[in-house]
C-alpha cells in the first residue's frame, strides 16, 4: 500500500495542511485514514496498521482530538486552501449546506431536529460548506440542526472574508439558500452576489416577447435582461436579472404539473385523498381545481431567473449573460464536495455525541475532502477509483541481516500514469 501513502501524503504536503496542522502527525494519519478507509477514530488505526502506519495509541488520539475543534486549527487549515485556490477580491465562491443526522432520540441544544431533505426526525445539525468556484474545499461551518438554511451564510462568508483579509468575494447560491432578507443582509455587508432566484410572476419582459411574438415559442436558450438599478435611498448596489429559457427545463417542468394536476383531479373527485399539492383549492369541505395557478405555472415553464450585483468579471470585462449563468451552474462542484464527503469519507460522525468531538471530526473530514478533491484533479480518477486500484498494490521490506530488501508489486500502466501526474513526474516522462 506504499504508493497509496505516498500520493495522499504527497497531497497533503502540497496543499500544505501538514505545516498548517503545525507538522501533527496524528492528524495527518487520520486523514490519512479516513481517505482509505473511513471509520471510527478507533479502527482507524487499524487501517494504518494495514497500511504499514506506526500510529499513535488511541488514547493520545483522543487527548488530540480538542485542538482539532478550535477555530484556530480549523482557520489555519482554511488558509492553506485558500492559499492554494489561490483566492483573490473578486474571487467566486459557492456556498450550500447539508445535513448530518445522529441516532439518537433526544436533541442537546446542537443536535437537534430540523428540517431534513432526507425526511428523517432524528436529532441533526447543519453544515455550511463554502468552497473555490471549481467546488475544492475553503471552509466548513457546523450549526445547529434547527437553524434555517438562509442564517447561516452570511456567517460563513464574514468569518472567512476576516481570517483571509478579503475585502470583497462574489458568491455563488441557490434559490433556495437566499431569503429577501437574506439576500438585503448580504448586500449590507458588501459582498458581491450571484444569485438563483425564484418567479413569482411572469415577468415584464417575457410578456412583452408573446405580445411581440404570437403563436411562437420562446427560443431555446434566449435570456431576458432586466436592469434593477438601486433606487435614491437604497443601501444596495445596481442589480440585473437574466431570466433564461430552455426548453429541455420546460418539458420536464410541464410534465410534473401534468402529473400534479392529474392527482388533484383524482382528490377532487374523490378517488384519491388529499395530500398536498398546490393545485389543490380548499373552500372549507369544497375542493376544486385552481386552474388560474395552473395556467400561471404553465405561462413559467422553461424559466428560471438569475441575479447579481457585479459591476465587471473578476477579469475587469463587463459583466454577460453567460458569464452569470455558467457561474451558477458551477454549483454541480459544490454537490458533488458534498456527496464525496458523505459517501466517499463517511462524513456523518455517528460515533461522536459532543459538540467538540463532531467539530473535530468535520475537521478531519475537511482536510480529507481537500486531499481527495487535489488527487481528482491531478488524475481525473475519482477517489474511490484510485484508492481501490492503488490500495491492492503493497511495497515490502525484507531484513536479511544487515541489508534490507524492498519488493514491489508491479504497476500497471493507468496507475503508474496517475502517480506520476501526483508526484509531478509526467514532465520527465
Amino acid at each position: 500500500m506504499g504508493c497509496l501513502l505516498d500520493a495522499l501524503t504527497r497531497g497533503y504536503d502540497v496543499l500544505g495542511l501538514g505545516a498548517a496542522a503545525d507538522g501533527d502527525e496524528v492528524f495527518r494519519d487520520l486523514v490519512l485514514a479516513r481517505i482509505i478507509e473511513p471509520a471510527s477514530k478507533l479502527d482507524s488505526l487499524r487501517v494504518l496498521d494495514e497500511a504499514g502506519v506506526a500510529a499513535a495509541s488511541y488514547r493520545t488520539v483522543q487527548r488530540r482530538l480538542p485542538r482539532y475543534a478550535t477555530e484556530a486549527f480549523r482557520q489555519q487549515l482554511s488558509a492553506a486552501c485558500a492559499a492554494h485556490a489561490r483566492l483573490g477580491p473578486a474571487s467566486l465562491v459557492l456556498y450550500d449546506v447539508s445535513t448530518l443526522y445522529f441516532e439518537t432520540d433526544a436533541g442537546d441544544g446542537f443536535r437537534e431536529p430540523g428540517f431534513s431533505k432526507e425526511r428523517r426526525l432524528e436529532p441533526q445539525i447543519t453544515i455550511g460548506l463554502l468552497t473555490a468556484q471549481d467546488g475544492f474545499p475553503l471552509m466548513v461551518s457546523a450549526f445547529e440542526g434547527n437553524k434555517a438554511e438562509t442564517k447561516t451564510m452570511l456567517p460563513v462568508i464574514k468569518a472567512f472574508m476576516a481570517a483571509h483579509r478579503l475585502p470583497d468575494v462574489t458568491v455563488v447560491a441557490d434559490a433556495g439558500m437566499i431569503s429577501e432578507a437574506n439576500q438585503k443582509a448580504i448586500e449590507a455587508a458588501g459582498l458581491s452576489l450571484i444569485l438563483g432566484m425564484k418567479i413569482p410572476d411572469v415577468p415584464y419582459q417575457v410578456e412583452q416577447w408573446r405580445r411581440d411574438h404570437p403563436d411562437q415559442e420562446i427560443p431555446d436558450g434566449h435570456v431576458f435582461t432586466q436592469p434593477w438599478p438601486a433606487g435614491p435611498s437604497s443601501s444596495r448596489r445596481d442589480q440585473v436579472i437574466y431570466y433564461q429559457y430552455r426548453a429541455d427545463r420546460a418539458r420536464r417542468t410541464l410534465r410534473g404539473i401534468d402529473e400534479q394536476v392529474a392527482k388533484a383531479a383524482k382528490a377532487v373527485a374523490g378517488l384519491a385523498p388529499v395530500k398536498r399539492n398546490r393545485f389543490i383549492r380548499l373552500d372549507g369541505a369544497a375542493k376544486s381545481i385552481n386552474r388560474e395557478l395552473e395556467a400561471k405555472a404553465r405561462t413559467l415553464a422553461g424559466l428560471k431567473g438569475y441575479v447579481t450585483n457585479l459591476a465587471a468579471c473578476p477579469d475587469g470585462t463587463p459583466v454577460t449573460a453567460d458569464f452569470v449563468i455558467g457561474s451558477y451552474h458551477e454549483l454541480w462542484r459544490i454537490e458533488k464536495s458534498f456527496r464525496m464527503s458523505k459517501h466517499d469519507l463517511q462524513a456523518r460522525p455517528i460515533y461522536h455525541h459532543l459538540r467538540d468531538s463532531i467539530e473535530a471530526h468535520l475537521t478531519i473530514v475537511f482536510a480529507a475532502l481537500a486531499v481527495s478533491r487535489w488527487i481528482e484533479h491531478q488524475t481525473g480518477w475519482s477517489i474511490r477509483r484510485f484508492v481501490k486500484t492503488a490500495r491492492r498494490y503493497r511495497t515490502i521490506q525484507i531484513q536479511a541481516g544487515t541489508h534490507t530488501i524492498t519488493a514491489a508489486d508491479p504497476l500497471p500502466p493507468d496507475l503508474r500514469a496517475a502517480l506520476d501526474e501526483i508526484h509531478g513526474r509526467s514532465a520527465a516522462h
